[in-house]
């Protein structure tokens, strides 16, 4: 008896002695991340052999209490690491010692049914306390794991399980004594802690679940009871920012920027809020508020904090290791801080504030070529290609009365894919392609389309910055050197030979196509308008209805190509012209055209009120 005391004793020495040890380094907060996986590992290994002692010898009641502390310790040690299978038998095997010395030998392969079965058995013995223990444990293993169907099924034993552990009830004063006695088997982590975040946290990612799934208001319920329970800050933002997507998903967006409100106020540090308010105003159509959500947004994802995860701690079973499923890291993802710089670049420029829209463009783009690529750890929105990029800042610097630094960035788009160009590009009508070469002839297509579009576009902008500057010589030259590339373009339908693609062949087809069929329709506008400032009429003419061929509703072409037909003698179908234009004035569409293939505000423009005075006049005569 006295040798099994000794035993005992020397075991729970053993197992504080490498519970105080965790303890004290991990407080002082004196070990790197991965020196504290490497002394986790090792305590992990130690609580192990220490099992393998106590397990070594056949189980007795006096035993129980410490054997099935170190499996806690142990079992907490494998979660923390992400091994859930090893934590998983780990509490098995223990239950079943426990169930051998009640003298039970049940056994049952559910889970949710062997824990009932368990939890029957030792109810109202001495061990009911650390098999509560080890039961909080098993619902943070179904948690990290995404078993919420198992929590559900076992809601009302979880449910007992918070009062009890929570009410102090079935403690047998261990408590108060742990730490003050050495006899006292210490634990690694507080379970009446562990079960308060457990509550949470299944709070948390079952409304993410549920909203995923559609039930918002279902969801909303759960997570409104939530919001009152202790929790970190951090959590309690989450349950606000869930509570506002819910909202939002019922259509009532203003109560959902109340959420996202409260989610920042909890935890400034709660970006995603920050992103949810951000696309409600865009949905909105609150262009001012949109920007405002993006400025403050990039400002916070450039935040040092904003590289480390919101629920990282330095507790063995944190936040961040409970909340990993798929549909919360959906909900919580935010776009990378360089893909905010763009969105909030590009919104400057379409509505009007082009001297911030050239700023947040050219910090972009020096954001891109230098060394520090903070904030692209986030989940993101891809960023358009460089070029695509070089061509926005180019069409904003243009915008912004910069034609000399449109041009030069446009020079870096032609050096860099000059070598590139196709002699010749021929697509193929996609419904004549096999399903098996579909796939590999789109990607070359796009790439060669994509490589085609820069070029010209690039060639355009320089045109465009050369009408700026009256210097119509060069802009017919840049916008000459688009079209040359652009008829490059051969469109191929089977059994027929490859053609030049029209207007209407480009109503069906993929988007590379419709904007090679604009980027023509506009150079030709352009090259045309350029022909009328030195008074070549017949040429700017031919180009001006060519442009609208292209692209029948180029507003610019419509108006010169009238103005042209006027100064001819033509008035009558100058008239028609102009009318027909306007008529296209309010049904065309820029939503989603890249900023650099909308029509160019600078260079000649006609007066829409002197036409019509025109035509007034003439319908009096």
């Amino acid at each position: 008896m006295n040798r099994t005391t000794s035993l005992l004793n020397k075991w729970i020495r053993e197992n504080n002695e490498l519970v105080n040890e965790w303890k004290q380094k991990e407080g002082g907060d004196t070990l790197g991340r991965d020196q504290n996986q490497t002394h986790l590992r090792w305590c992990s290994s130690e609580f192990h052999r220490l099992l393998r002692k106590i397990q070594g010898v056949p189980p007795l009641a006096d035993h129980t209490h410490l054997e099935l502390s170190v499996v806690y310790n142990a079992c907490v040690c494998a979660t923390a690491q992400s091994q859930f299978t090893e934590a998983e038998l780990l509490l098995t095997q223990a239950l079943q010692r426990a169930l051998q010395i009640t003298r039970d030998d049940s056994v049952a392969s559910d889970p949710p049914m062997f824990w009932r079965t368990v939890l029957k058995s030792v109810g109202n013995t001495a061990l009911n306390s650390c098999v509560l223990y080890l039961l909080s444990l098993q619902w943070a293993i179904w948690l990290a794991t995404c078993q919420l169907k198992s929590i559900q099924e076992f809601k009302e034993e979880l449910s007992s399980l918070l009062e009890t552990l929570c009410g102090g009830v079935g403690d047998d004063g261990r408590s108060e004594a742990r730490g003050k006695s050495s006899d006292i088997p210490l634990l690694l982590t507080d379970p009446r802690k562990l079960v308060e975040l457990l509550q949470i946290c299944t709070s948390i990612a079952q409304g993410a679940e549920r909203l995923s799934e559609g039930q918002s208001s279902e969801a909303l319920s759960d997570l409104q009871s939530a919001s009152s329970l202790p929790a970190p800050r951090a959590l309690v933002a989450y349950v606000h920012l869930l509570s506002g997507s819910c909202l939002a998903h019922m259509n009532r967006p203003q109560m959902a920027l109340q959420c996202y409100r409260k989610s920042l106020e909890t935890d400034s540090c709660c970006v995603c809020a920050l992103y949810q308010s951000m696309l409600i105003y865009r949905q909105q159509g609150n262009t001012q508020a949109e920007i405002q959500a993006l400025r403050l947004l990039h400002s916070s994802l450039m935040l040092p904090s904003a590289t480390v995860p919101a629920l990282a701690d330095t507790h063995l079973l944190s936040p961040s290791l409970l909340l990993c499923s798929q549909s919360l890291r959906n909900l919580l993802s935010v776009p990378s801080a360089l893909s905010v710089l763009h969105k909030l670049a590009l919104k400057c420029v379409l509505h009007g504030r082009l001297s911030e829209g050239v700023e947040h463009y050219l910090d972009l783009l020096a954001a891109l070529h230098s060394e520090d690529q903070h904030g692209v750890h986030a989940e993101a929105s891809p960023l358009p290609r460089l070029p695509e990029l070089y061509l926005e800042t180019g069409a904003a610097l243009l915008m912004a009365r910069r034609p000399a630094d449109c041009m030069a960035l446009c020079n870096e788009v032609i050096s860099t894919t000059l070598e590139l160009l196709p002699g010749q590009l021929v697509l193929e009508d996609p419904e004549d392609r096999s399903e098996a070469e579909t796939g590999e002839v789109s990607v070359e297509g796009e790439d060669k389309v994509a490589t085609l579009l820069w070029a010209g576009a690039a060639y355009l902008l320089q045109g465009h910055c050369h009408t700026h500057l009256k210097d119509w010589k060069q802009a017919v030259t840049h916008y000459t050197r688009c079209i040359n590339l652009l008829v490059k373009v051969r469109y191929k339908k089977k059994g027929f030979q490859p053609q030049i693609p029209s207007a209407d062949m480009v109503v069906k087809q993929e988007t590379g196509l419709c904007i090679l069929q604009r980027l023509k329709g506009l150079s030709l506008a352009g090259r045309g308008i350029s022909f009328t400032q030195t008074d070549r009429l017949r040429e700017a003419l031919r180009d001006l209805l060519l442009g609208l061929q292209a692209f029948p509703e180029c507003v610019g072409a419509g108006l010169w190509c009238g103005e042209v037909l006027w100064r001819l003698g033509r008035r009558q179908e100058a008239a028609a012209c102009w009318e027909k234009t306007w008529s296209f004035t309010t049904q065309s569409s820029v939503q989603g055209l890249p900023v650099y293939l909308q029509e160019p505000q600078s260079g000649p423009l006609l007066d829409s009120t002197e036409l019509r005075h025109r035509m007034q006049e003439l319908g009096h005569t």
